[in-house]
């Protein structure tokens, strides 16, 4: 650059000081211009960025639920079964084991171990806590992937009562948006209850109460310091750190969240060493869900009837039932006691047989005065075989069919002095003559229907059954209780017609509550989780017979018991019973009872093969004697009512008439008939001859009116 000057003409040097400060100042201009050009683009960018995210924000709050409604939603409970004397039976769930609880009734320790560890600046932030996710970043950023959350636990409620779980920009955004119209809405102790209510601790328990009943068999505000610690460390992981699976690993778990109260004062190093040295006592894992497993399926089957299969499981009803835990557990041990007797070798009829051939047994006892179901143990090994003997088994109760037969004749007239001659008979059917027999092959002769009862003669039911009319005794049965289908059959006294045990235990509690009839229940009274009463059991009575006929019948029944088939069942106190055997022994039973209980026994084959000659008087009697002298502990030994309007005649079985000093002593025994209908002609000593014809049992019977 050339310049003129008075001085001469001379090259410009660019170092001289005012070409500095004109490139100063030129490069100033530029940054300056880039600088605003920066600045507009950025202020445009977070322009436009601020309002698409105001957009976005919109947009999904428009999707999201109202948090209104978090307070009025209610999550699956669990349901809960308990028996009368208060124990917890099951606990149903589906996906969910929830028990809600308020704030007050969690332990304060664990709440503040939560908040400590999960969200420190819990009491602080408005749902969104940007010291957490910026801190979380970094840890993250030199972690090299990701180790740490920066939700907070309103977030964390948000994202479980109505997100999803995929982490996705959308998903965080509505968390955020969520968490902050909560903390709007509620209170930080209402939040933090919600929460404690709602998350998962593993092993399918939902909410604090679950889990702390689950891991420790506890309820929440029982926890302690070292319990507390486990329970929060388990929420980064709950499979992953569960005490059930890995305990050293939850340990580890445990002692970073002790330090982590350690680091926040919460404690000091003494509490840290004790709490972290403290030996915890972790809850068992049962074998099966339920206790009294039979009896539960079968309350749970009539939830599911009444209120679906989802409310059942999921609505936190409480079901208070009729069982005696206490007689379920007897009932359980004697079940299994007694069929793995009949899996050892024994002697039979004098020869060793390896077994008795039965892989089951039941036993069902209800109280015949409410109908209230006691003890019901439907089976033998319910981990291997949850078919229910007492509900869903038909089997033919043999000779245990026999009460109808007699009943039917003592309301026909019939006194239990009444004679019947124990002899061979045929009779045309039309599907051919059927001879019936005795189980001993023998004949007794004349013999009176008390003692036939007794010793369960089969050819004297049969004959009365023909006498009174099989439909006659199938109204009888009808009456009392049996629902099943019964044929009106010659050798329907002898069970050859199928019935549940459930059923027959009814009509037998009507023996037992004096001729009236009380619909069997397992259920006493059904709640909401509120304690609202859904249902509540209303006890059914109908007198269906006369309860002087049916205290002549348990008189005779109690022969059973102290004399006959029955012996085996005796208890120091009266009782009365029937045994009952099939013809193939297939299916040996006792039923029996008190006033106050009745309970039937059962032992036999699913797949119908014979037992090793097994009689309802021998395993399913001594199962009945040893399940009653537990269930009677501190129950009162009650008589029955004694039969009205009978008279006790001494008569010579030989002739049936009123024994005198002439009848044979050994023929002589005193009976019991109705008034008017006793033997009125006296013994003379003197023989009568009869005639080949045998007489006609219909002609015998009303020569005595």
């Amino acid at each position: 650059m050339i310049f003129r000057s008075r001085y001469g003409i001379g090259r410009v040097n660019k170092q001289t000081p005012g070409a500095s400060a004109q490139a100063r100042r030129d490069r100033q201009r530029k940054v300056t211009y880039y600088v605003k050009r920066f600045l507009v683009v950025c202020f445009a960018g977070f322009f436009l960025f601020g309002v698409l995210g105001i957009f976005i924000v919109i947009n999904i709050s428009k999707g999201l639920p109202d948090v209104e409604g978090v307070s009025t939603y209610i999550p699956a409970e669990t349901s809960k079964i308990f028996s009368e004397d208060g124990v917890v039976l099951a606990e149903l769930h589906m996906e969910e084991n929830r028990v809600l609880i308020p704030l007050e009734n969690i332990a304060p320790v664990l709440q503040k171990i939560v908040v400590a560890v999960e969200d420190a600046n819990f009491y602080d932030h408005h749902g969104i806590d940007f010291k957490g996710i910026i801190r979380a970043m970094f840890i993250n950023m030199k972690a090299g992937r990701f180790v740490q959350g920066g939700s907070t636990l309103t977030q964390q409620l948000a994202r479980n009562l109505f997100l999803h779980r995929r982490r996705t920009l959308s998903r965080k955004l509505a968390e955020a948006v969520l968490a902050v119209k909560i903390e709007r809405r509620y209170t930080k102790p209402e939040i933090l209850e919600m929460y404690l209510n709602q998350v998962y601790w593993g092993h399918n328990a939902y909410g604090i109460e679950s889990a702390s009943r689950l891991y420790f068999g506890k309820k929440a505000e029982e926890l302690n310091i070292s319990e507390a610690a486990m329970l929060v460390g388990l929420l980064k992981g709950p499979e992953l750190y569960s005490p059930l699976k890995n305990y050293k690993r939850s340990k580890q778990r445990q002692k970073v969240v002790l330090q982590r109260m350690l680091a926040t004062k919460l404690i000091d190093e003494q509490v840290y060493h004790d709490a972290f040295n403290y030996e915890l006592e972790l809850k068992p894992r049962q074998g099966f869900r339920y206790k009294a497993p039979y009896f539960t399926s079968y309350i749970l089957k009539q939830l599911i009837d009444m209120y679906g299969e989802e409310a059942a499981y999921t609505s936190g009803i409480r079901v208070y039932t009729t069982l005696d835990y206490r007689m379920q557990q007897k009932a359980e041990q004697v079940v299994d006691k007694w069929v793995n007797y009949g899996n050892q070798p024994h002697w039979v009829k004098g020869e060793k047989v390896p077994s008795l051939n039965f892989q089951q047994g039941a036993l069902l006892c209800l109280d015949p005065r409410s109908g209230y179901i006691k003890a019901m143990q439907g089976g033998y090994d319910f981990i291997n075989n949850q078919f229910n003997h007492c509900t869903q088994a038909k089997r033919q109760p043999g000779s245990a069919f026999k009460p109808f037969v007699y009943l039917t004749a003592l309301e026909k007239g019939m006194s239990p002095g009444y004679l019947m001659e124990d002899s061979p008979v045929t009779f045309n059917t039309i599907e051919g003559p059927y001879s019936p027999r005795n189980y001993t092959e023998e004949f007794s002769g004349n013999i009176p229907l008390r003692k036939a009862l007794e010793k369960s003669i089969n050819v004297i039911a049969i004959k009365l059954n023909y006498l009174l009319g099989p439909k006659t005794v199938v109204e009888t049965a009808k009456r009392l209780g049996i629902q099943s289908p019964l044929k009106p059959i010659l050798s329907l006294p002898l069970g050859a017609n199928e019935v549940t045990m459930l059923e027959l235990t009814k009509a037998y509690g009507v023996m037992a509550n004096n001729g009236v009839r009380v619909e069997p229940t397992g259920i006493i009274r059904i709640e909401d989780r509120n304690g609202t009463v859904l249902y509540e059991h209303h006890r059914e009575e109908t007198r269906v017979v006369d309860g002087k006929y049916v205290s002549a019948l348990v008189q005779m029944m109690q022969g059973v018991v102290k004399y006959g088939t029955g012996i085996n069942s005796k208890l120091p106190r009266p009782s009365a019973g029937k045994t009952g055997t099939t013809s193939d022994y297939r299916d040996a039973w006792f039923a029996g009872f008190v006033p106050q209980l009745v309970c039937l026994t059962w032992i036999g084959n699913d797949d119908n093969t014979p037992t090793q000659r097994m009689v309802g008087g021998w395993v399913p009697a001594l199962m009945w004697k040893e399940f009653m002298k537990t269930a009677l502990v501190g129950v009162p030994a009650q008589d029955f009512p004694k039969p009205r309007g009978m008279v006790r005649v001494k008569v010579n079985w030989e002739n049936g008439k009123k024994a005198s000093e002439y009848s044979p002593k050994d023929k002589v025994f005193e009976e019991l008939y109705w008034v008017g209908a006793e033997p009125k002609e006296v013994d003379t000593g003197v023989i009568e001859w009869k005639n080949d014809r045998e007489s006609d049992p219909l002609e015998s019977f009303f020569k005595t009116f």
